[in-house]
């Protein structure tokens, strides 16, 4: 691709690689569309960011404590408002597959048998230029039903009668996108990605009996649900697309989000589908906000916190109760695995794929998610079971729960223990995945398991919050900077006989080394490393 530089007026430059076709996306409508949303909400964004950082800030200080928000009892108290009902093709979502945006996957996923696609320009896409303006094309083609793909053997593959209906996740707030540039600042990712699918596809999902359907991720408090619901309103004016077409369903994946459940809810009621148990990302921001809090915040290795342990039961059982409570749809967490050519591989795994749907049907979940499509058979087949005839469990009111803020923050409460298998796991897996992101690729196969952002956060919190806290493993070895950059270097090792030239595991190291053993816990791995390695813009 070559460099390009596009002046669309006095205030707005597009730089970035050319690519094919991408100035049916990067027109100048469409730029402009981004401009008068950055105009709008830019500012509100900035103070939210800023709020984030002062309350992350004490709470690592102990000046705050995390509870459910005294000020906001009224919304949490009130019954009588509800969110608005289903959109179109959102009625049943039993079964979501989620995945990156790049032509083959968005073929694969609508074809899947699902009945949502989660259609990823966040966790599971690496944001370079080629893969955001790329996967904007392949869902405007897709939505026009002129979308194939063929593979290297020649096998052609289309969209068949009945694919799944699209929901779209662009970044978070905390992330800009650099090749777009307003008065020579950067603009927010969440708004290019929410505005380019909007500007382009708001108008034509509607014709198809569909709408423009989101998911908002790593949301922090209830007024940055406010700001979407801002973002709504103004978009939905702004192209004449009726005021409470869109709907939104919320990830609830940090810490301080599950306080406020019930005022995202609240706040974007006219456009709310439902939330999601972020099971991973949840992870993540317990340890980011809890690193130097002690023992008691301490988690064990990674493949022991599951969904079963106590403080993450009460974390899904509160989301269920709270969705329903509102009429929203609960849906539950990802299940990774990969399909193995090994036999025997498979039967396990897909008998603990099963076990984890069973235990969302039972609690009440209205549907879950899948990374891989021969896993969409599974969750199907659980939650139809449970469900029978009915769409979803929106009349199961799970009056019976009572989650108290000390059950959400009992993190004691998943037992286990550290051990030199999970340190080294969480090294080799950081490793990978980064190389495979820094390479483009943001949703990674790793030993048989679809790997995303959030575990590279976790792999790399962990490690920093053992280190810090001086962590005894099971045979009595504390983790130390020492000891793990032994370890890194050993893993590093190994990697590289595995992945052979042009790898990016020297750059994979540097990011580790930054974020996992610097003197602070970066709040987030992909800000630093996108601006230094995936951008051609300084």
């Amino acid at each position: 691709m070559a460099q390009s530089s596009t002046r669309f007026t006095s205030r707005i430059d597009v730089a970035g690689p050319s690519g094919e076709r991408f100035d049916e996306i990067l027109t100048p409508a469409a730029v402009e569309f981004i401009a008068k949303l950055d105009n709008a909400f830019a500012g509100r964004r900035c103070e939210l960011l800023d709020a984030r950082r002062q309350r992350r800030e004490k709470l690592a200080s102990g000046e705050e404590q995390l509870g459910f928000l005294p000020g906001t009892r009224w919304v949490r108290n009130d019954s009588s408002w509800q969110v608005a009902p289903a959109g179109p093709g959102l009625e049943d979502r039993r079964v979501e597959i989620t995945g990156p945006t790049d032509r083959k996957m968005t073929v694969n996923a609508l074809n899947s048998g699902a009945k949502v696609w989660l259609a990823d320009f966040e966790d599971a896409t690496s944001p370079t230029w080629a893969n955001i303006i790329g996967g904007q094309l392949n869902l405007f083609d897709a939505i026009r039903r002129n979308i194939d793909f063929t593979t290297e053997s020649g096998k052609h593959y289309t969209i068949g009668d009945n694919p799944a209906t699209i929901v779209a996740r662009p970044r978070g707030w905390h992330l800009v996108e650099k090749h777009i540039r307003i008065d020579g600042r950067p603009v927010s990712a969440s708004l290019v990605d929410t505005g380019l699918y909007f500007f382009h596809n708001a108008r034509q999902l509607v014709a198809r009996g569909s709408g423009p359907y989101f998911y908002l991720p790593k949301l922090e408090s209830h007024l940055e649900a406010r700001l979407w619901n801002d973002v709504f309103r103004f978009a939905q004016n702004e192209l004449g697309i009726p005021q409470g077409t869109v709907r939104a369903t919320v990830l609830i994946e940090t810490i301080t989000a599950a306080f406020e459940m019930e005022e995202i809810l609240y706040e974007l009621r006219e456009h709310a589908s439902g939330l999601n148990a972020g099971r991973w990302d949840y992870i993540f921001s317990l340890i980011k906000n809890f690193a130097d809090h002690g023992a008691d915040f301490v988690l064990p290795d990674r493949a022991q916190v599951t969904m079963t342990v106590p403080f993450m039961r009460s974390y899904t059982e509160l989301l269920v109760s709270t969705c329903h409570k509102r009429g929203a749809y609960a849906i539950g967490g990802m299940a990774a695995f990969i399909p193995s050519k090994d036999p025997e591989v498979n039967a396990v795994a897909f008998e603990k794929v099963r076990q984890d749907k069973e235990r969302e049907a039972g609690d009440g979940f209205d549907g879950s998610w899948v990374a891989h499509p021969g896993l969409v058979p599974v969750c199907d087949e659980v939650f139809t079971e449970v469900l029978g005839g009915w769409p979803n469990q929106l009349g199961r009111l799970r009056d019976d729960v009572s989650v108290s803020a000390e059950d959400l923050l009992n993190v004691a409460s998943a037992g286990g223990e550290v051990t030199e298998k999970g340190v080294r796991g969480n090294i080799n897996v950081a490793l990978r995945y980064v190389d495979s992101w820094l390479r483009g690729t943001g949703a990674a196969a790793i030993f048989d398991l679809m790997e995303d952002a959030a575990t590279a956060e976790i792999a790399r919190c962990q490690v920093w919050q053992w280190v810090r806290n001086g962590t005894k493993l099971d045979d009595g070895t504390a983790v130390t900077p020492e000891l793990v950059r032994t370890w890194l270097d050993e893993e590093l090792a190994d990697i590289r006989g595995d992945l052979g030239a042009g790898n990016r595991l020297d750059d994979a190291r540097e990011i580790f080394v930054e974020t996992a053993l610097g003197e602070k816990l970066p709040s987030f791995l992909t800000t630093g490393a996108y601006a230094r390695y995936l951008t051609e813009l300084n």
